[in-house]
């Protein structure tokens, strides 16, 4: 469930976040938050498992990933489907309570979840695959808060989604020798020596979106403080993956988790006492 490398959940609760403040301006329901917070704990792990499931014959070949439970032979495929079944049954618990379209849309998000470990195969874009799957939560946050996906979620649902492929692609780039010796695919691998070009683009559309998106919500000054912040963010990345190195790249992975805080304080202060 990689519940001691809290760096995914973090990445998938900071959209989630961003979503229910701005869905409930700035005063979600308790109940609905603590509800998602869970699920994102609980759906993180449940994409964990299959996607080590998934790998398990892999993982072993990959510097990065050769110390998981799979290749030191501390769990078989049995336990691990156990526990993937147990953990989205208590996923799909909480849905209980929350109304039939978060319901519906949660479907949804549990198939991106069962598709993505096994596009690697096939594809060069799981990254694409993943951030559907990572920005699900957005319009999910705002269909439980209103009952309803106004234009904007669905704006916020894209700008998430292109962030997910920036960082997935920095963490692809960790694993690229290893994965195209042994066949698994990757936009890093796709991308080439286009990789910085590219991730410097979609970063730079998602900083465009996400100031767009305080424009069109009358957002206070604390919102663009923060996007200056990110913008300062975004640039200490380049700086980190400048020579490819495997160690850097992971690193700049890692700073996503500050960009993520940092929009949520914008969007949270920005309603603060509104």
């Amino acid at each position: 469930m990689r519940l001691d490398r809290p760096v995914g959940i973090l990445l998938l609760l900071w959209p989630t976040l961003w979503a229910l403040w701005i869905a409930a301006r700035g005063v979600p329901s308790i109940k609905i938050l603590l509800v998602f917070m869970a699920g994102v704990v609980l759906m993180r792990a449940a994409g964990c498992i299959i996607n080590d499931w998934a790998d398990r014959e892999w993982d072993g070949h990959v510097e990065r990933t050769r110390w998981r439970p799979f290749p030191q032979g501390q769990v078989n495929s049995r336990g691990a489907i156990t526990l993937f079944v147990i953990v989205c049954l208590l996923a799909a618990a909480l849905l209980l309570l929350l109304n039939p379209l978060t319901a519906w849309l949660a479907v949804l998000g549990f198939l991106l979840t069962l598709i993505y470990p096994f596009t690697k195969r096939y594809l060069h874009l799981p990254q694409v695959v993943l951030g559907l799957a990572f920005a699900w939560g957005v319009p999910m946050a705002f269909a439980a808060q209103t009952n309803h996906v106004p234009k904007i979620a669905w704006f916020l649902f894209l700008l998430t989604a292109l962030w997910t492929i920036v960082y997935d692609t920095e963490y692809a780039m960790v694993d690229r020798p290893d994965d195209m010796k042994i066949g698994i695919k990757s936009m890093a691998i796709l991308l080439g020596r286009y990789d910085r070009v590219t991730i410097l683009a979609l970063q730079c559309t998602v900083w465009l979106g996400l100031l767009y998106m305080g424009i069109q919500l009358a957002l206070r000054i604390d919102y663009y403080v923060g996007l200056l912040a990110v913008a300062l963010l975004m640039g200490y990345q380049h700086y980190l993956i400048r020579d490819r190195q495997p160690a850097r790249c992971f690193r700049a992975f890692l700073n996503n988790q500050w960009i993520g805080m940092v929009i949520f304080a914008g969007i949270f202060l920005s309603y603060w006492g509104s």
